[in-house]
């Protein structure tokens, strides 16, 4: 058996999810999972659905040669097709910090993460003995207020050399540049704690508890030119008290910071986002 996975949003009318299901099974597929949303603020609607084809008559390019001319075409659909077998290629970027890292070189290694990681980015040195102990090509590439371009004409060739699909920032301490943004648009996830905008700065942890807050948290989202104001695609939190020290905010919070990064990172290689006016759709 072979599977594809499909991703469709376009202004919501009468008879898509008919004319779809129609479709898969006019050509033998058999749907084993379909999820759809209409925002009805935006009159727009999302559908994601899984299928599943007889290798015998199997035909990818063919599927969507006849997608496209059957169904896109006439509901003016923006839509996504993947087989099973194309697992996205995910460059990290990386700085000093490792514990997102270490998460989720872990995970990729015991199988969990529906992808291939095929580089590391770093404008540090300090984790490349992290990316040997896992065999993964390690590139230290500087990046500087003065060197700023040249990193990120390195950065570009070295993605470009290895095919990347989408980058992930595991707590990669520099401003993405706006052309890097636009090249991987909706295709680049950061993770940050959530004390913004109300703790800004270097140390919020401590802010954060001078102030007393009662919960901490961290967000994942995917990079816009509005720092730390892209599409939202996971979030957590955790309870604190008094009795907690800065030591425990901090401990929480990367806590929080590697279970919400991997979550993002999971639902966005198993094409279970979508974006549309700088918000998510989640399919779970």
């Amino acid at each position: 058996m072979q599977k594809i996975t499909i991703l469709i949003h376009c202004k919501d009318q009468k008879a898509i999810i008919a004319s779809v299901t129609n479709y898969i099974a006019s050509i033998d597929g058999n749907i084993i999972y379909l999820d759809q949303h209409v925002d009805a603020d935006e009159n727009v609607f999302f559908m994601r659905l899984e299928c599943e084809f007889n290798a015998k008559n199997w035909d990818i390019h063919a599927i969507k040669t006849d997608f496209q001319a059957n169904l896109a075409t006439p509901f003016s659909m923006s839509w996504e097709m993947y087989t099973q077998d194309e697992k996205p290629k995910m460059a990290l970027f990386v700085s000093k910090y490792d514990h997102c890292l270490y998460d989720i070189l872990g995970r990729y290694s015991a199988g969990e993460l529906p992808l291939e990681i095929p580089l590391i980015i770093s404008n540090h040195e300090e984790l490349r003995s992290v990316a040997e102990r896992f065999s993964i090509p390690f590139h230290y590439v500087p990046f500087t207020k003065d060197i700023k371009a040249e990193g990120e004409q390195k950065q570009l060739d070295l993605l470009k050399q290895y095919n990347v699909d989408f980058i992930v920032l595991a707590r990669y301490m520099q401003i993405i540049t706006p052309n890097l943004i636009a090249q991987y648009k909706n295709q680049i996830i950061n993770i940050h704690h959530s004390f913004l905008p109300a703790f800004p700065g270097a140390k919020p942890y401590h802010s954060a508890f001078k102030r007393g807050v009662k919960i901490i948290g961290a967000t994942s989202h995917y990079v816009t030119e509005g720092l730390d104001e892209g599409p939202i695609i996971e979030q957590d939190i955790a309870r604190v008290s008094h009795s907690h020290s800065i030591e425990n905010f901090i401990m929480k919070g990367r806590d929080l910071e590697r279970m919400v990064l991997a979550r993002a990172i999971k639902l966005h290689a198993e094409r279970k986002t979508m974006v549309y006016d700088n918000k998510t759709v989640v399919f779970l």
